[in-house]
């Protein structure tokens, strides 16, 4: 038989490039592996088509330059091979993204080298195909899983989170404009897809060379699943990992698993939600010892644990804390102050808004759009179901139709239209807090009416990217916000805050002690006998402020001048004043609903539904 030969180009013995690569024994070496053979004749017949005149051209190429051309290809190999093994071990965190944990010898790889091995030529094509859109997509998940890791302390589920994408788009063009949001949105598609084009590149690469030396690629194959099942054999490590990975494989079941259970729990939430400790109490039977009075539940945006307990914002927020406690008790009122384990972190602040006020914990987005359907009593509704007191919402953060207006018992909603803003926004907050808070009381609050007021009021300065961030102004120069253009223009740029962490943590603290200050002393100027204040955080700021593995939990505090009012919540065991100890008592988020309506005297007709 004879041997077939194959050139790089025309080469002499001695140049450093392979004369030829034979056939092996046996005819091992697949015939479509071979190059075409041009036709008899003066010119081939693949030249006379546009892919003849390009591989004629190739072909001149690297018979010119036999030496670049043999480097490229071992460059370009190589590439290929490190874009996989890339792939196969890339984490799903930023704090484990080092060059350790690439130190592995990914499963995936080498079954992958196996089963291209086993394949004739076009079944080999598909199976590479199919590799890199794999290999396309465990990238990007672990990408969302960065992104979620880093903003919301949790991975990311895709049963339930491509809900949020248009949310996050709609920050962005807030926060940065909407050109950013805009090229934002394009630029992950072109991502993917560029993802998506490179890994298929690199897989039928590495296939056609394995397949090109299939008698040492089987051995390598051999050798390295040989290693892999021994280091597993043993448990060996290397850099604080196993050395015998199956990473990739692992990423993708967890993410099939974390998508199966959503969706059983979807259907048994639904359940759950029909189910209601007060569903059938009487009207009169709700809520009797705060009759009369004015009741205020008001949020604060990310404000979490963190802020009252890490080492660099906590010292400005413990101030700011301390110095309303004794402003407010010179104006007569007592505070107690807990903890609240929020359902959410690091954003979707309505999460922990649906699950202070339901007693369900709502900790995504379809759960919410469940509860919210439906008709389970918020506490906010059992007010309006008594009679006995009118129900409003102060939302600056609403900036479109909003029909949970109705599941949350709002006889009337104040959005960010309502108000009668005219000034500069800040960054994401439509309106600083002190003038939202002031709207109300000139809109709402301070005005006469025939029954006592229950207001529902979201505060939003102190929401990321906090730059920039308003200042206090004199109460009474307030007028349609104008005032604010000076102080917005000479504050931060959202953009180099966001870039900086160290810079943030000291901003949030900022924004916290302002959404603080403009409430306590809202609570001062315009508190009265009967006005009972609730005030909570929602969240935790996001990862890189609050810091990984940070608590979830949230200050709670109830604000009253009549001290019938403490007196019901004595057993709680909170904390006196505006900052709650580290030790007070930590509850769930969804229990404060129910220990609520209890302590002011709620008796429970349960509903099954």
């Amino acid at each position: 038989m004879p041997v077939f030969t194959r050139f790089s180009g025309s080469s002499q013995p001695g140049d450093g490039v392979p004369e030829a690569e034979e056939e092996p024994a046996g005819g091992e070496r697949e015939e479509d592996e071979r190059e075409p053979t041009a036709a008899p004749g003066p010119v081939a017949a693949t030249s006379r088509t546009p892919l003849g005149h390009r591989l004629a051209r190739l072909r001149t190429w690297r018979t010119q330059y036999p030496r670049t051309a043999r480097a490229l290809h071992l460059a370009t190999t190589a590439l290929a091979a490190v874009l996989v093994l890339g792939a196969l071990l890339l984490p799903n965190t930023l704090p484990a993204l080092k060059a350790v944990s690439f130190a592995r010898i990914p499963a995936e790889a080498v079954i992958g080298a196996v089963v291209v091995l086993a394949l004739p030529r076009r079944p080999r094509l598909v199976a590479a195909v199919l590799y890199g859109l794999g290999l396309t997509a465990l990238t990007t998940v672990n990408l969302l899983d960065m992104g979620f890791n880093e903003y919301l302390g949790r991975g990311f589920n895709a049963a339930l989170d491509w809900d949020l994408l248009p949310d996050a788009q709609a920050y962005v063009e807030d926060t940065l404009g909407g050109g950013v949001a805009t090229a934002a949105a394009v630029g992950a598609v072109v991502l993917v897809l560029l993802v998506a084009a490179v890994m298929v590149a690199a897989t039928i690469r590495l296939a056609s060379v394995l397949a090109r030396h299939r008698v040492r690629a089987t051995k390598g194959a051999l050798i390295a699943g040989t290693v892999w099942v021994t280091c597993s054999a043993l448990g060996l490590t290397l850099f604080g990992g196993p050395v015998a990975s199956e990473r990739g494989a692992g990423a993708l079941r967890v993410h099939a698993q974390r998508t199966v259970e959503s969706l059983r729990d979807e259907a048994a939430f639904v359940k759950q939600s029909k189910a209601d400790t007060f569903g059938n109490t009487p009207p009169g039977q709700l809520l009797p010892d705060l009759r009369g009075k004015d009741v205020i539940f008001t949020f604060i945006e990310s404000y979490g644990r963190s802020a009252v307990e890490d080492p660099i914002m906590a010292p400005g927020v413990d101030r700011t804390l301390d110095t309303g406690t004794k402003a407010l008790e010179k104006a007569g009122f007592a505070a107690r102050s807990g903890w609240l384990t929020s359902a959410t972190y690091g954003g979707s602040s309505w999460l922990g808004h649906s699950t202070t006020m339901s007693g369900l914990w709502i900790d995504n987005q379809r759960r919410y759009r469940t509860v919210s359907a439906g008709d389970h009593l918020t506490l906010t509704k059992a007010f309006r179901k008594t009679g006995a007191w009118d129900t409003v919402g102060v939302m600056p953060g609403v900036q479109k139709g909003w029909p949970e207006e109705k599941w949350y018992g709002l006889d009337k909603l104040y959005d960010a239209f309502d108000l009668g803003y005219k000034g500069p926004k800040f960054s994401w907050s439509t309106m600083p807090d002190q003038y939202a808070l002031e709207a109300f009381q000139r809109r709402v609050h301070g005005k006469k009416r025939d029954k006592p007021l229950m207001s529902f009021v979201i505060l939003t300065s102190s929401h990321q990217p906090w730059a920039p961030i308003p200042k206090m102004v004199g109460w009474d120069d307030l007028g349609d916000g104008s005032v604010f253009d000076a102080i917005q223009k000479a504050g931060n740029k959202a953009s180099d805050v966001l870039t900086d962490t160290t810079k943030s943590r000291e901003e949030y603290g900022k924004s916290i002690e302002y959404s603080l200050t403009s409430l306590t002393q809202w609570l001062q100027r315009y508190g009265t006998d009967d006005t009972v204040l609730v005030f909570l955080g929602d969240h935790q700021p996001i990862a890189r402020v609050s810091g990984n593995g940070a608590s979830r939990d949230v200050p709670v505090s109830i604000v009253a001048k009549d001290p019938k009012v403490l007196d019901k919540v004595a057993g709680w065991n909170w904390t006196e004043g505006l900052k709650p100890e580290r030790d007070a008592p930590v509850w769930k988020m969804d229990s404060f609903r129910d220990r609520f309506l209890k302590a002011f005297g709620s008796t429970p007709h349960p509903s099954k539904g």
